[in-house]
């Protein structure tokens, strides 16, 4: 007797009314009236009601066994419910399956928590449990939301000539960047392999091969400190295309987006996406990644104060620095107690020194450092806020850029706690002309903002020796949402700016060669214009399902500690291992 199935347990309807079935799943609850015995059988496509009847003795006493998580199958007849039983949240809420045969394929202790969606668990046990967890329906969904996005990713670029080419897992390691993960090479000793951050060189490698529009969704690997939206192996959409500009890369990936979120959202995208530059980006909003679901935005009031009287002020302006505002409609007669727990916050998450604030309430302004400040000072400061009658206005002073950001994180405390952010909308940005390097006082050395390989705006080229911190680059990422969902740029496609570039980043011409030749060799053979772009999947995912964390919308993740609980992942290796490997390990790696 056959126990394959002929049903799954979520497309069983009255039309199928009197057919014999056969379904396979597991036991979501069980439910004993006595005479008869319902139980829920579950597998990933939904739940189907199956019923045994205490006239078949047998199988009645067989399903008094049966508890939480067994795997079984079941043979029936599909029969209505009655009236008062029917589900109408169900697909197959209106029927139930009338047991005539059961095996049990195997049985279940109690699981460590229940499988269902919104359950009190921590994070810890879930991973533990992982392929319990991944039962939960919720998680189910995600990962069919992944499976269908990448699905529609791939036919989209097929449909536009885009290859699908896979680059190397095991490369050279990179001196720019995040940490690498290093592969010890056995037949090479000494020598170490890396596991990408991004195939960045190879996709610019087959635009010179001639490949002229390249697609990946490719895993990458980075170590470095984790959060919410990092994981230290991550999937993003790669993608390269020669002879084109920043324009055709906007279009061609607003029109993906706007296909993604119709087909498996049903949700409508304006297009063409809103652009700021990074300075509007900064200065509007503290962020090069700027949450546009509600309005508040950042205003400098450095010149209604610089002359105030008010030392803080005063000597902020004196030295360079910025006084911000932002205005929070509505909240005027905020209490006291209330603005201390703000202030707090101001400190301790978004890292000010501490923060000023001003009531217009029934055409009088009070200000916390009002003693200071005269009446005209402190209307200017409420007209260039763009304040009315009601509202509260928040100041942060202090040096550049810190400040900004500061009151960017301010900005975003404010729009969560007074419910100010519009969680239907979905609002896309492109945050274009990025600096193309950044200077660390720390190493006293100049960085790429984005990588080494990209170009800088063809107005700016002649500035790169003598004043590289001025210079911008076409570079761009792309955001929904507050999040950064993707990034890339147009390349440097000759050897002499792509020298240039390294001597920038006090990468020398021996150490340029020793790392990169392969790249400027091939430059010299040719190479076409191109630029591209890499969009983070994950986050993608993550957003589109609503999810809290990355961890949700991938199968088997690591946690913080870029650990995977679930199999002791990384674990030590035998001594035999490492000799093969040329590797000793140091005494305090071991305690």
């Amino acid at each position: 007797m056959s126990w394959l199935r002929t049903h799954t347990c979520g497309e069983l309807t009255t039309d199928d009314k009197g057919k014999e079935v056969v379904l396979n799943g597991w036991v979501a609850t069980r439910r004993d009236l006595g005479g008869l015995i319902f139980i829920d059988l579950r597998d990933r496509y939904g739940i189907t009601q199956i019923v045994f009847d205490e006239s078949n003795s047998d199988l009645h006493g067989m399903a008094e066994q049966l508890r939480s998580e067994y795997t079984i199958g079941v043979r029936g007849k599909v029969i209505s419910r009655s009236k008062e039983t029917i589900n109408p949240d169900m697909k197959t809420g209106q029927i139930e399956v009338e047991v005539s045969g059961l095996k049990v394929y195997s049985k279940a202790e109690t699981p460590p928590f229940e499988i269902k969606n919104d359950i009190p668990t921590n994070e810890e046990v879930r991973l533990r449990y992982r392929y319990l967890d991944l039962r939960r329906p919720q998680m189910q969904e995600n990962l069919l939301l992944r499976s269908d996005v990448a699905h529609t990713v791939r036919n989209f670029y097929h449909e536009r000539s885009f290859v699908e080419v896979e680059t190397p897992v095991l490369m050279r390691s990179t001196p720019e960047g995040a940490r690498d993960y290093l592969v010890p090479s056995r037949v090479n000793a000494g020598k170490f392999f890396a596991l990408p951050q991004s195939p960045q060189t190879y996709k610019q490698l087959l635009m010179v091969s001639g490949m002229d529009r390249y697609f990946q969704i490719v895993k990458c690997f980075r170590d470095e400190d984790l959060r919410a939206d990092r994981q230290p192996e991550f999937t993003q959409i790669d993608v390269e295309m020669s002879f084109v500009d920043e324009e055709t890369i906007y279009s061609t990936h607003e029109e993906l987006m706007a296909k993604i979120w119709k087909k498996h959202l049903g949700k409508e995208i304006e297009t063409p996406f809103k652009r700021l530059t990074y300075h509007e980006a900064m200065s509007r909003y503290g962020s090069d990644k700027p949450e546009l679901r509600f309005g508040v935005e950042i205003n400098d009031i450095s010149d209604d104060v610089a002359q105030s009287g008010f030392k803080i002020f005063n000597t902020t302006v004196s030295k360079g620095g910025k006084v911000l505002s932002i205005t929070v409609p509505g909240e005027g007669t905020m209490g006291r107690g209330a603005l201390d727990r703000l202030t707090d916050k101001a400190q301790n998450e978004a890292g000010a020194a501490g923060m000023i604030f001003m009531k217009l309430n029934e055409g009088e302004i009070t200000c916390s450092v009002g003693k200071f400040l005269d009446e005209e000072t402190m209307q200017k400061m409420a007209d260039s806020s763009g304040a009315k009658d009601g509202d509260l206005v928040l100041i942060l002073a202090g040096p550049q850029p810190d400040v900004y950001k500061q009151m960017g994180t301010l900005r975003l405390i404010v729009g969560e706690q007074f419910e100010m952010i519009d969680h239907s909308q979905n609002r896309f940005l492109w945050v274009t002309d990025f600096p193309l390097v950044e200077w660390s006082k720390e190493d006293q050395r100049y960085y790429a903002l984005h990588h080494p390989f990209t170009a800088p705006r063809d107005e700016d080229l002649e500035k790169m020796d003598s004043d590289p911190a001025s210079v911008n680059a076409k570079a761009y990422d792309l955001v929904l949402n507050g999040s950064e969902i993707g990034g890339g740029s147009i390349r440097i496609h000759d050897s002499e700016t792509q020298q240039k570039m390294f001597r920038v980043l006090g990468i020398g011409k021996e150490e340029a060669e020793e790392k990169f030749g392969f790249l400027l060799s091939a430059f010299k053979y040719g190479a076409p214009p191109h630029g591209g772009i890499a969009l983070g999947l994950d986050r993608i995912i993550m957003l589109m399902a609503g999810a809290g964390s990355l961890r949700d919308v991938i199968a088997f993740p690591k946690n913080q500690k870029a650990q995977s609980l679930m199999d002791n992942c990384p674990d030590s290796v035998d001594e035999e291992q490492l000799k093969e490997l040329h590797i000793s390990l140091r005494k305090s790696a071991l305690t």
